[in-house]
């Protein structure tokens, strides 16, 4: 297994991307999280971990501007969020694109750098130049012609990471990118993410249900369970009488040989999927 990289200091405050103040959101009459204050620095790598319904991928919804707050503020870069931005680059869940869709590896690609246009876009050579930099930046010059969907997901999720890197972004937000990975892939994809914040100084907010594949990249983790949350360093956060406290019933966890393992979830919410030690549906090796 490749030996992490050396961690990257957070910059001061100067260097903040992404800043919530006492921000607030429910969903019907329950409340996902309130009073959260979060600043995310360049370069600085935040996993958001959390059984399901907790708000995780709301709170991306929410600073890619496609979710208002109920109270409080977000800014990035300084400016009220607002949808659309092209610096805030974003990878989805992997969901496998069937087989028989004609589009080539390279035309997905493509849609992060021209798919923001009105209208057909007009073939440039910038823009066929920029597809094959951002091809080979995330190894997939061998199967860039190939048809997408005969790809495997590791394959295409790599592709994802290229799209989302098409608009040179300050903040790249990742919704459980590795869902559905066999180890291998795993590791490839969060190591190409990992090193987009370290060449580039992009601020990576990592939404995940098993933070052990990223757990030597993480920075800061920001847990999210029954409208309240916690933040700080994973050997702060990740301790069973935080979590204990959090949930408000005696949780317990366990490190094995460089793992984190959670126990005692209560039934009342979702299980929390990030104890896992591998995919639950592994996809063989490309």
């Amino acid at each position: 297994m490749t030996e992490p990289l050396e961690r990257v200091p957070v910059p001061d405050a100067r260097d903040v991307v992404l800043r919530l103040r006492d921000a607030s959101l429910g969903f019907g009459d329950r409340t996902l999280w309130s009073g959260l204050d979060l600043d995310v620095h360049a370069g600085e790598f935040v996993a958001v971990l959390g059984p399901n319904g907790s708000g995780k991928t709301s709170l991306l919804r929410t600073i890619l501007g496609q979710q208002r707050l109920d109270s409080g503020e977000i800014a990035f870069e300084g400016h009220p969020v607002r949808r659309g931005d092209r610096r805030i680059g974003y990878i989805p869940q992997q969901k496998l694109i069937p087989a028989g869709t004609p589009m080539r590896a390279r035309d997905l690609v493509a849609l992060g750098v021209n798919g923001h246009r009105w209208g057909l876009p007009l073939p440039r050579r910038s823009d066929r130049e920029q597809v094959d930099r951002l091809i080979d930046s995330v190894g997939a010059r061998r199967y860039a012609d190939t048809a997408v969907g005969s790809l495997s997901g590791g394959e295409q999720q790599r592709l994802r990471v290229a799209q989302a890197l098409a608009g040179d972004p300050a903040l790249l937000l990742c919704d459980e990118p590795l869902l559905s990975l066999d180890l291998q892939h795993q590791r490839g994809v969060s190591e190409l993410i990992d090193r987009r914040r370290r060449e580039h100084g992009s601020a990576v907010v990592f939404v995940t249900h098993d933070v052990n594949p990223v757990l030597g990249m993480v920075d800061r983790v920001l847990y999210l369970a029954g409208g309240r949350f916690r933040t700080g360093t994973p050997d702060e956060v990740l301790r069973s009488e935080v979590l204990t406290d959090l949930y408000g019933t005696p949780v317990d966890v366990i490190r094995s040989r460089g793992r984190i393992v959670v126990v005692g979830i209560p039934d009342a919410e979702t299980h929390d999927p990030h104890i896992h030690t591998r995919a639950e549906h592994p996809e063989p090796a490309a």
